[in-house]
């Protein structure tokens, strides 16, 4: 009962007796900027077997060791199935239930898509499409940790649009037919996470609610619009990991006959769905910190860019500037872009363009806070924008600007557990 949009994948988990709250990580994009949270995870999971040491946290891309880490990854991978660290679940779908810090519940469904069906670049009409722009940048060191990968770990999450006849909400709250796999806390503060395997009655309905949302007759009375291709799955987190997986698939494909090309395991990726409308699903603003600048000198460019006044006003965008003990509540009028971070950015595109300075992506305005009291540093507070227009925009507008929103905080972030082989088991 595989369906053409969400497929069954033989799963790995780890066996029992395993430290599953050592075991699972959070997401590789997380607290890139807060070296001490990696080095209290690294702490907490000590000599145990860990995804911690199966992924490589942003926070190190552009360390001298990288490669050496991304090699010690690849030789963790392999050493782990040697020693029969996993348990095989054959053919199935996870319906995943995490209790998020504050103690609110998210559901989704963890299966298999075909990266045939996702489309990363500019003007795409892809089934599945990036919600912001992907930073081509961005994909090397990851494309260099999945070729020579014999796993792959998801922390991908698509969202379905099903706010007129709920989909994933009901499937994942019907756990009477399914069988319990996993029920653990999470490590430092992040939670719960409980899964299930998906019944086959649960699979025929997700399979018969996908095939409603991607006809494309219903798609255009959904959104009052006509003559564009249906958006059946928004990428809302790990676009850049999916993108780089993508890359890589297209390396292989073209060395392979067309038998063996549509049975590989790397045309595929191991992704979790979600609602867009699941309750516990509130769009975050994702700020800018901008370090090694000086702060007096960009505020200044940023005004003689735009025209801004001081506090808040109704016709244009706000935004909070802080910088040592500074807060300046500003607002752009006649903004060049739709949205007040896509105005910004490309402000900040320019000025760190000419200037010395780096930036960063935070989520959560309190570590915005911590980070800007900082010498030499300053931070920016963007409004977050509303879920419900995420793919009405992406269709019509195409990708938001880069890092335009988070779904929650960053201690809500996925965390990796779930892994599937990439490469054929010849090799």
């Amino acid at each position: 009962m595989s369906n053409q949009y969400l497929s069954f994948a033989t799963i790995l988990l780890p066996r029992p007796g395993t430290d599953w709250s050592r075991y699972s990580v959070i997401a590789c994009d997380q607290f890139t900027s807060q070296p001490e949270y990696w080095r209290r995870v690294t702490d907490y999971v000590g000599d145990a077997p860990s995804t911690l040491k199966m992924i490589l946290p942003e926070l190190y891309l552009s360390q001298p060791d990288a490669k050496q880490r991304i090699q010690q990854i690849h030789r963790t991978m392999n050493q782990y199935q040697a020693d029969g660290i996993f348990s095989t679940l054959p053919h199935a779908m996870i319906c995943v239930r995490r209790t998020l810090s504050d103690g609110t519940l998210r559901r989704g469904i963890v299966g298999l898509i075909d990266l045939e069906q996702y489309d990363y670049r500019p003007g795409s009409d892809s089934l599945i499409r990036a919600t912001e722009q992907t930073v081509l940048e961005r994909l090397p060191p990851r494309m260099e940790i999945r070729q020579g990968a014999t796993l792959e770990l998801p922390h991908v999450m698509l969202l379905v649009d099903d706010e007129e006849e709920p989909l994933i909400q009901p499937i994942c709250d019907g756990l009477e037919a399914m069988e319990p796999l996993y029920d653990f806390d999470l490590m430092l503060g992040s939670g719960h996470l409980s899964g299930y395997r998906l019944d086959d009655a649960s699979a025929r309905r997700l399979a018969a609610g996908l095939d409603k949302l991607a006809d494309p007759e219903a798609f255009s009375r959904r959104y009052g619009i006509s003559g564009y291709a249906p958006l059946l799955f928004a990428v809302g987190d790990g676009n850049h990991s999916l993108a780089a997986a993508r890359a890589c698939w297209e390396r292989i494909k073209h060395t392979l006959p067309p038998e063996e090309a549509s049975a590989h395991p790397a045309r595929y990726a191991l992704v979790e769905v979600c609602s867009l409308h699941d309750p516990s699903l509130q769009f975050r603003a994702i700020h800018r910190v901008v370090f090694d600048v000086n702060p007096t000198q960009l505020m200044a460019a940023l005004k003689h860019r735009y025209h801004i006044l001081p506090g808040v006003h109704p016709d244009g965008q706000t935004i909070t500037a802080l910088w040592r003990d500074q807060e300046e509540v500003f607002t752009i009028l006649e903004p060049p872009c739709q949205l007040a971070t896509g105005s910004l950015q490309q402000f900040l595109d320019g000025y760190l363009r000419v200037h010395r300075g780096r930036e960063d992506y935070i989520h959560g305005r309190e570590n915005v806070r911590a980070l800007a009291s900082q010498p030499d540093t300053i931070g920016f507070l963007l409004p977050a924008m509303e879920k419900s227009m995420l793919f009405k925009t992406v269709v019509l507008d195409g990708a938001l600007p880069r890092k335009t929103f988070s779904m929650g905080q960053a201690l809500d972030k996925r965390f990796y557990l779930e892994a599937r082989r990439i490469q054929p088991k010849s090799m």
